[in-house]
């Protein structure tokens, strides 16, 4: 399928992610060129080289205002910014919600939430003076089945879902359309560590740990597995594109199910 956006520059934030690699792969297929950003730049040399050395990197932290900005100027010099994918966040501190600390309730609103509104207040405007662009926020099945034990991160997705709603009403009109896709428990960096994590506290195998959580924790996902970045870029890759001309404020699940309620 031609998704119509050849020659279209894109940002992706995260990019020496598995989760940014793939997207990065499905964009050059299609014939646009992707610009990855990420907090470590040797990563993203890596990441590059995956992808076969064609797409420009900058690493920026984007909590700085400054680093946005530096970063847009980087953009400026490859000559523009027609989709952004957001896929940069943590999962930030975990337990009790009453626990959790002023700094790790900032943490992951820094970095889910408002890393979000800084790139779009300082990329969109660009957009909307070409009258086309695409925004896919990555957020998460938190945002609609919050788990206690990630309080400071369900209060963040769920923010960014309800941003993406809300900025989505003035800028479709002006060309720019804004979309979020929310995965749920994809074989990626993070959850390998939480795994681990788990394995360890448990003192079972990885396998183990997963097949417990699974059970214990995610009753809901029907596909009683993982799931793979291959599995969730082509739904980010569609949000990218032309074909998606008519699909604005939408939350696309790629979750094997985990979210126990229709999605409406």
């Amino acid at each position: 399928m031609d998704l119509g956006i050849k020659g279209k520059r894109a940002l992706i934030t995260g990019g020496s992610g598995g989760m940014g690699i793939e997207v990065a792969k499905l964009l050059i297929q299609e014939g646009a060129h992707p610009f990855l950003t990420d907090i470590d730049e040797d990563a993203l040399a890596e990441a590059d080289r995956q992808i076969g050395g064609t797409a420009g990197y900058m690493a920026a932290d984007l909590t700085d205002t400054a680093q946005i900005s530096a970063l847009k100027d980087k953009l400026a010099e490859q000559g523009s910014c027609d989709i952004l994918v957001h896929a940069a966040g943590v999962t930030g501190a975990k337990g009790d919600p009453l626990e959790m600390t002023d700094d790790d309730w900032m943490e992951a609103w820094e970095i889910d939430f408002m890393s979000a509104v800084r790139l779009s207040r300082a990329l969109v405007p660009g957009m909307v003076e070409k009258g086309w662009g695409r925004v896919v926020f990555v957020t998460s099945e938190n945002a609609v089945q919050p788990y206690a034990d990630e309080a400071v991160y369900n209060a963040a997705k769920a923010a960014l879902l309800n941003f993406t709603k809300c900025v989505s009403m003035p800028y479709a009109p002006k060309g720019v359309l804004f979309n979020t896709v929310s995965p749920a428990f994809i074989e990626t960096p993070m959850t390998d560590g939480m795994m681990e994590k788990r394995a360890k506290e448990l003192g079972v195998s990885k396998e183990e740990a997963i097949e417990s959580f699974l059970k214990e924790e995610r009753p809901f996902l029907t596909l009683g597995r993982r799931g793979k970045v291959e599995e969730v870029a082509p739904v980010i890759a569609l949000l990218c594109s032309d074909r998606a001309s008519f699909t604005v404020g939408s939350a696309y699940r790629v979750d094997g199910g985990s979210v126990g309620t229709m999605n409406i």
